[in-house]
């Protein structure tokens, strides 16, 4: 029998856990048997959560752990990530759909050849709007370290996709 607190806390933070871990190893099926680790994890070491921050970020912290843990597990390095990154769009014409649609694939795409360190801040900071401190508390790093991936990481972005397609981000 599940406890409330757990069941509670997959409720509320199952879905979102899932991008997260999707969002480092680029497979749906990963993904969710990380986020399943990160709560049977979170159920037998409750008493180590001291609510010195939100349980969403203490079970985004976890799951960000067991997805390099993944990542550097040598199943990990055989398989080929093949799914692509599902973004929800709001109903337009189907001409503006197929638009958006393409220039979103380009962003991701163009992000999924970042180095994880840049790619990670950044989908924290502009798709999850994490603030860099809690970005730093997430990552373990220092909220400089933050600032100079997020600064770099869209460095790389725009050299990746060239003054065009850059200037049409910034004004989305």
């Amino acid at each position: 029998m599940m406890n409330s607190k757990l069941q509670e806390a997959m409720e509320q933070y199952g879905e979102y856990c899932i991008r997260v871990a999707y969002l480092y190893v680029k497979e749906w099926t990963a993904a969710e048997e990380i986020v399943q680790d990160v709560f049977l994890a979170y159920h037998f070491q409750q008493e180590r959560f001291r609510n010195d921050s939100s349980l969403k970020t203490y079970l985004v912290k976890i799951t960000i752990h067991k997805s390099y843990d993944y990542l550097r597990s040598w199943s990990a390095k055989k398989r080929q990530f093949v799914e692509s990154f599902h973004l929800r769009t709001a109903e337009r014409s189907s001409e503006y759909l197929v638009m958006i649609e393409n220039e979103r694939q380009i962003l991701v795409d163009a992000l999924w050849k970042l180095p994880l360190k840049y790619r990670e801040v950044l989908i924290l900071h502009y798709y999850d709007d994490y603030k860099i401190k809690e970005i730093a508390e997430i990552i373990g790093s220092s909220e400089n370290t933050v600032k100079t991936r997020i600064s770099r990481g869209r460095s790389k972005l725009k050299e990746l996709l060239g003054p065009e397609q850059w200037e049409v981000l910034l004004h989305d």
